[in-house]
């Protein structure tokens, strides 16, 4: 068995540890869940069972391709959750720093889908 890259690691790091966040606060995510959503909370435990898997899937060669589109899947699926909390932090008069980081955050999805794609879904 080939080892892990060190992407590998590091993105299995950084969804595992979001996905156990998603547990530790639950609340937290629950209030950036778009308001036509149903069953946030239920959304948000499964968000976070699904990073912590895909996460964890990125470090096997069997399973890195399937969990790098389950993963890819997952971040355009928690986008308009991002959306959200810009929206919010807007309608609380949040600070314009605050604004701005949260607008970055947007597009900062498709460097992380890249990323996915490029460490675990492409041919190597």
């Amino acid at each position: 068995m080939t080892r892990p890259r060190p992407s590998h690691v590091m993105l299995a790091a950084v969804f595992t540890i979001a996905g156990v966040l998603h547990y530790a606060f639950p609340g937290a995510y629950a209030r950036i869940m778009p308001p036509w959503l149903p069953h946030p909370r239920a959304l948000v435990l499964l968000s976070g069972a699904f990073q912590i898997a895909g996460g964890l899937g990125v470090l096997h060669p069997r399973t890195r391709r399937a969990a790098g589109w389950g993963l890819i899947l997952l971040l355009l699926a928690v986008w308009p959750a991002n959306v959200q909390m810009l929206l919010n932090a807007r309608a609380s008069g949040a600070p314009a720093g605050a604004q701005a980081l949260l607008l970055l955050r947007i597009p900062l999805q498709l460097l992380l889908i890249w990323w996915v794609w490029r460490s675990c879904v492409r041919s190597p």
